[in-house]
């Protein structure tokens, strides 16, 4: 599908190590993609500031996770770049990579949908050369790829494996970072609307300044929400969160919108309940709280579903086979 960049020879041996040269963009996100068996380099700047954060929080990176000071890129080895937002394809990659290290098999991972216009939005990277992957087929849908060579690589969540749903709590909880911020894009006004009829709690960042409890750090939040009776997700624009993924792991009944990717993995009175009116899904939300067995068989088909569509190993499969392709 790609070029031959002239990569080392070493590279087209069938599952060789590489290392791949990328960002923290979404924290979650590259802690899941370290589960490859390949080593990631992370480029930091003093500090750690976003975008530049390299190995920080409290996810459990691997020995295979390793940070590189932006300083010294350009005089390291790589086989592969994988760039995450359109600040380091724009800048980075050129006051930063190396000639040579621009040449190498390059893929941009696209993490959202289009944040303008949501149907006429050309991507920003139109490098032929390049592989754009998108996180949701509704993302790859929604922009206007152009030339681009696309393919579309899905979630893949881990949760503890001691930790099931048990739902004792007759709440809902929802889980964003800077609701007020992000505003309607996020459902801040549904959010609002639909506590006001039923307990919900909102946790992530900020979530203070929008009477919420505050931030759950990752490796602790499966467990924090196992104990709530649903999972509200009232967002109207962005990509499929691996909150709501990692809730159904632990199986956990889902209630939202049915916008954006959510409208092919939750089907209602199956594994949850989706719907665009507000008074709906208010419903479905007291007949839930009202009705733990019911919650709870829905809960446990959203756990099948996210083992069947969101597994881990799906996830690492699909992403060497991506990787070997880009590399061959």
């Amino acid at each position: 599908m790609l070029l031959d960049l002239d990569a080392p020879p070493r590279l087209r041996a069938k599952g060789a190590r590489l290392r791949i040269l990328t960002w923290h963009v979404h924290g979650n996100y590259l802690y899941y993609l370290s589960h490859l068996p390949h080593d990631f380099h992370l480029v930091t700047r003093p500090g750690h500031p976003p975008g530049y954060a390299g190995k920080v929080g409290a996810l459990p990176w691997g020995d295979n996770v390793h940070e590189v000071d932006i300083a010294q890129v350009a005089t390291e080895e790589f086989d592969c770049v994988l760039y995450q937002s359109r600040r380091h394809w724009d800048k980075d990659r050129i006051d930063v990579l190396s000639e040579a290290q621009r040449r190498l098999p390059t893929i941009v991972l696209e993490h959202d949908p289009p944040q303008q216009d949501p149907v006429d939005t050309r991507h920003w990277m139109q490098d032929k050369d390049a592989l754009l992957v998108h996180v949701t087929a509704f993302n790859a849908l929604m922009w206007d790829n152009g030339d681009a060579n696309v393919r579309v690589i899905e979630h893949g969540v881990v949760v503890p494996p001691e930790v099931r749903y048990t739902g004792e709590h007759r709440c809902g909880i929802m889980v964003v970072n800077h609701l007020e911020r992000r505003g309607r894009r996020l459902g801040a006004d549904l959010f609002e609307r639909a506590r006001r009829r039923v307990p919900l709690d909102l946790v992530g960042m900020e979530a203070e300044v929008s009477g919420g409890l505050g931030e759950v750090s990752n490796p602790e939040l499966p467990a924090f929400m196992a104990r709530y009776r649903f999972f509200f997700h009232p967002v109207r624009w962005t990509s499929l969160g691996l909150a709501l993924i990692e809730a159904m792991a632990i199986g956990m009944p889902i209630v939202g919108l049915a916008s954006t990717e959510l409208s092919t993995v939750i089907e209602s009175g199956r594994n949850g309940y989706i719907d665009t009116n507000l008074e709906l899904l208010v419903s479905a939300m007291e007949e839930l709280l009202a009705d733990p067995a019911q919650a709870k068989a829905w809960g446990d088909a959203a756990r099948r579903t996210a083992e069947e569509r969101f597994s881990i190993d799906r996830f690492v499969a699909d992403w060497n086979d991506t990787l070997a392709m880009v590399t061959a």
